[in-house]
């Protein structure tokens, strides 16, 4: 028996869920205010300029300037798909990157996160991984049943991103866009609901205090605890 056929489930109370409202999500680490561009821009484009590599598979970006970051950040801030969010590192009080709920389908519970950008200040640390937690748990506790990433198969980072994040590989879609000029072929991952409540005890692991030594430095790996959850592997990586 396939995995597919395992997973053939009746649903027939199923009625949709809600959409995400963009409310502010506040973690240990991170608080995710949704995107508005008087508020957050300057401060967004302070922690992502110079670093013109963070562009490199989004499909808009670098911008040459603090006036033409704003100008896209207003757009992107007037949209409910994409939902942007804004994380605020709680420890500097600095906007550190964002992340979005998109190509959201309340009828079928299915939502992806994506356009995720984060400044090199925040790599490093807990917040941005905290943010992707938070905002997985939102999607989950809201009743969805599936939770997307997709990425440029090219993108190699963010392939072993999501799967430290825990989500199961699936594919990839060749010939899938036209971004910048170029082909992009799109790796596949998810998180689907019964999968969700063992990924969140390894989440809830790794953020507990005692998971930090006294340099906030984490003592086990989230790819060591995510890794018992994930039965399709990305052999690319």
């Amino acid at each position: 028996m396939t995995q597919e056929h395992d997973n053939y489930r009746t649903l027939p109370d199923w009625k949709g869920v809600a959409r995400p409202d963009g409310a502010t999500i506040e973690g240990r680490f991170v608080r995710l205010e949704r995107l508005d561009a008087d508020f957050h821009a300057a401060d967004l484009f302070r922690a992502v300029n110079g670093h013109d590599t963070l562009w490199d598979h989004l499909g808009y970006g670098p911008f040459s300037s603090a006036s033409a970051y704003h100008r896209w950040a207003k757009d992107m801030a007037a949209t409910d798909d994409p939902l942007f969010y804004v994380l605020r590192d709680r420890a500097t009080g600095h906007c550190g990157g964002v992340a979005s709920y998109l190509r959201i389908d309340p009828a079928n519970g299915v939502i992806e996160v994506g356009h995720i950008n984060i400044a090199p200040e925040m790599q490093r640390g807990p917040a941005a991984t905290e943010a992707m937690f938070l905002m997985m748990q939102v999607a989950f506790d809201a009743g969805y049943r599936r939770y997307e990433w997709k990425c440029n198969a090219r993108n190699i980072p963010s392939r072993r991103a999501a799967q430290r994040f825990g989500f199961n590989f699936e594919g990839i879609f060749r010939n899938h866009m036209v971004v910048k000029g170029h082909n992009r072929d799109t790796a596949w991952f998810s998180v689907i609901d019964t999968e969700w409540p063992a990924l969140r005890e390894a989440y809830l692991a790794w953020l507990a205090p005692r998971n930090f030594d006294a340099k906030g430095q984490q003592r086990e790996r989230l790819s060591d605890l995510t890794q018992l959850v994930i039965t399709g592997k990305d052999a690319a990586i």
